[in-house]
């Protein structure tokens, strides 16, 4: 069944991995170069990566043990490239190679939360199967 509210949730999640990508910047150099996702090709595999497993995600409905483990997966790929964020924002040897953050260092987050609440409503989807079946 696709029309479940995690459907909307990862979906969402992977417009916003996927798409957002393209349009928020990551950070400007001291140069004021904008730096976007595509110019970096590790940020831009943690990105499509987490895309990618969102839409998997979606089309593992009928086994939703096995999605809630892929949203789980995905949880952390996401907290890893927040991790190399954060690093790079923090860069603590001398001169910092980025002068201003951008909005894009922020989808991770936004990404996370769409994959937590969607990881919600499959373990309710699972808790309300479980008891139907205790009924029979």
């Amino acid at each position: 069944m696709l029309q479940r509210i995690q459907t909307i949730y990862l979906f969402l999640s992977a417009i916003v991995s996927a798409g957002l990508i393209f349009v928020c910047h990551l950070w400007i150099t001291n140069d004021n170069v904008i730096v976007y996702a595509i110019d970096e090709w590790l940020y831009l595999a943690f990105f499509l990566g987490s895309a990618i497993l969102s839409l998997i995600t979606i089309f593992k409905y009928k086994n939703r043990k096995s999605q809630f483990m892929l949203g789980r997966l995905n949880i952390i790929l996401n907290f890893i490239l927040l991790g190399f964020f954060v690093y790079q924002s923090l860069n603590v040897s001398g001169e910092t190679a980025v002068s201003e953050k951008g909005i894009g260092m922020l989808l991770p987050i936004v990404s996370i939360v769409l994959l937590a609440l969607a990881n919600k409503a499959i373990k309710k989807d699972e808790e309300l199967v479980k008891s139907v079946d205790r009924l029979r």
